[in-house]
């Protein structure tokens, strides 16, 4: 069944990379990457934010019709507002599609060395860490994570992964978490 799965998490948990991974193993998978196409937009660096804004419903536009034509769409994606996660939900389902929301966790202490070890080599990486870093730095990285536990909590549908092993192990935990939340909806 045409999925859409969205990996969700604080920032340096490994939403893109799990992505990257995934579409990479899945032949005909789209990587819905919200902040790679900020990237396409004009001034996104110094706009940031207001670029997310824009290329959110853009995003929407390439998800249904993909899902109409395509298995499954990757959506590495931090909801932490109330109504991100029910848009992307509301994509699929309204079109007859499967959602399934991963929750990638990992201890506060990995997710913050993983977020700061990134290398600058990336422009997209660079603006990110300056983003966080003005919201605060690790105690933001913290305090988003503490959030999206919270809201997962509340969200019956919600799969947490434990995404503080290395990265093919929790790559491991996504693929099985998924196919059994596919199998069983």
């Amino acid at each position: 069944m045409p999925t859409l799965i969205h990996l969700n998490g604080a920032p340096g948990v490994g939403k893109s990379t799990i992505a990257e991974r995934y579409v990479a193993e899945h032949p005909g998978v789209l990587n819905c990457d919200i902040d790679r196409l900020r990237c396409l937009v004009g001034g996104w660096r110094e706009a940031f934010e207001a670029t997310g804004a824009i290329i959110r419903p853009v995003a929407m536009s390439m998800i249904r019709p993909h899902l109409v034509g395509g298995p499954v769409v990757v959506l590495p994606h931090m909801g932490a507002s109330v109504d991100a996660r029910p848009r992307f939900r509301a994509v699929a389902i309204e079109s007859g599609h499967a959602y399934v929301h991963v929750l990638l966790q990992a201890p506060p202490g990995k997710v913050r060395a993983r977020f700061y070890g990134r290398t600058e080599d990336d422009a997209l990486h660079g603006v990110i860490r300056a983003v966080v870093d003005g919201d605060g730095g690790a105690a933001a990285i913290d305090a988003l994570d503490r959030r999206l536990a919270q809201a997962a909590a509340s969200t019956p549908d919600a799969i947490c992964v434990d995404a503080g092993a290395d990265i093919d192990r929790t790559f491991r935990r996504v693929v099985a978490a998924v196919g059994k939340a596919v199998a069983s909806g």
